[in-house]
């Protein structure tokens, strides 16, 4: 079902990494054209976009797309007991965690009467993207709206996909988790297409821009937001989802196993690795993996993903190549099921797992995490979703004039040798004869 690839004995430079790593790319590319297609179609034609390809990618006509108030409440009201007892844990921790990734503000003293203070200003305006194709995911609304309202994000928007089985409705879990959280201004409108409708606007069903569009998603959301960037701030592209667990001989197979297939349940496009340096270990998983792929209630989706070139068992010599090969990966997710972990040596990963009881899984409900991570090897040089997503650095200068004068002839003297004498004589301005 997974395929080898076995890197023992050989010297990888990094290119050589990088080529070796596990992708598909042809699916990526697909999905950035179409996306772009399905952006431009919402620019120009908004409402009427959005309910053709209701239609044609939900199955979905004659609904809604502002969700009336009724329907949070009603959701709300008809939450099952336990369902909300576990969104509430999880509300509780991400808040707590989220509240440490807001910065205080800063004031340097650079000289008498001279300060700069460092700030952080939260965006007026977010949209937040709920998946809901293939499953339902009212954590990610958790992941979503917390952090913005950490951030102190004043107006929240949300959109999740039109479900045929209920009407046309969001559905009615995703509909509760926003009520659960105070947001009431909630869309029934899926993938590419909302992307483009918070980056865009939609006059026509009350939907103002945005400033920031984050949320994870398929391939084709991810797109979207590479199409949609420049017009509006996005998180990292969270798109089809990604597991990479490092395991030497000390690993469980079986464990190691089911957390592949925890993550290839998502979709046929996300991405299940190994990297081992056990031959013995990599046969045990894989018959393991073959195993609980077979007997998981979405065992068909499992199999494509886990057979797909995005997934691979990797042989390496030692757990020092292990972490070259992860660092090149960039794995949204990195578990490390190792006897001697060293989370210090696997420096690009969305979110770092360590030991066989913090599997991913932890991170997806309940660790206090958030679970919307960057995808396709952007760990490198992106975020996961925080709090300071929604903020923006801002720097407040001040100077009397005595610190001016201080520093008055060396800005003369720099504003000369860049020939932009102007910017001198607005200093010497401050200082008439």
């Amino acid at each position: 079902m997974m395929r080898t690839i076995d890197l023992r004995g050989r010297d990888l430079s990094a290119a050589e990494l990088l080529a070796a790593v596990p992708r598909a790319a042809a699916a990526r590319n697909e999905a950035l054209e179409t996306a772009t297609r399905l952006v431009a179609d919402v620019q120009a034609d908004g409402a009427d976009a959005l309910r053709s390809q209701a239609e044609r990618f939900d199955g979905v006509t004659g609904h809604a797309i502002r969700v009336p108030a009724e329907h949070l409440e009603e959701a709300l009201a008809l939450l099952d007991p336990s369902i909300r007892s576990a969104l509430e844990s999880a509300i509780e921790r991400v808040r707590a965690a989220s509240i440490a990734q807001v910065p205080p503000s800063v004031t340097t003293h650079i000289a008498p009467g001279a300060s700069v203070t460092q700030r952080w200003q939260p965006v007026r305006r977010v949209g937040l993207y709920v998946p809901g194709g293939k499953a339902v995911y009212p954590s990610s609304v958790v992941m979503n709206v917390v952090p913005a309202q950490v951030a102190g994000v004043e107006r929240i928007g949300l959109a999740s996909p039109p479900q045929r089985d209920s009407d046309g409705r969001v559905h009615p879990v995703i509909l509760a988790a926003a009520r659960l959280l105070g947001v009431d201004e909630v869309y029934a409108m899926g993938g590419a297409g909302a992307i483009a409708a918070f980056a865009y606007g939609v006059p026509e069903i009350g939907l103002d821009p945005v400033d920031v569009v984050t949320g994870p998603g398929n391939n084709f959301v991810a797109a979207a937001k590479r199409a949609v960037a420049g017009r509006v701030g996005t998180d990292s592209e969270a798109g089809a989802t990604e597991i990479l667990i490092v395991a030497d001989e000390s690993a469980d197979p079986t464990l190691v196993a089911a957390d592949l297939v925890s993550q290839a349940e998502h979709d046929e496009q996300a991405s299940a690795v190994l990297v081992t340096t056990s031959e013995d270990l990599a046969e045990a998983v894989r018959e393991s993996v073959a195993a609980a792929a077979a007997a998981t209630r979405h065992a068909q989706r499992v199999e494509a993903a886990l057979a797909g070139p995005q997934s691979a068992i990797v042989i390496v010599d030692d757990l020092a190549r292990a972490a070259d090969f992860s660092n090149a990966y960039a794995p949204e997710h990195l578990e490390l099921h190792v006897a001697d972990p060293r989370p210090a040596d696997f420096v690009h990963a969305g979110a770092v797992f360590v030991g066989p009881h913090t599997p991913v899984s932890l991170g997806d409900y309940l660790a206090g995490s958030n679970h919307v991570l960057p995808t396709g090897g952007q760990a490198r040089y992106a975020a996961g979703l925080s709090a300071s997503t929604f903020l923006r650095p801002q720097q407040v200068i001040e100077y009397d004039r005595a610190a001016l004068a201080e520093v008055r002839a060396a800005i003369v003297t720099l504003a000369e040798a860049e020939q932009l004498p102007a910017h001198g004589e607005a200093i010497e301005a401050r200082f008439p004869a």
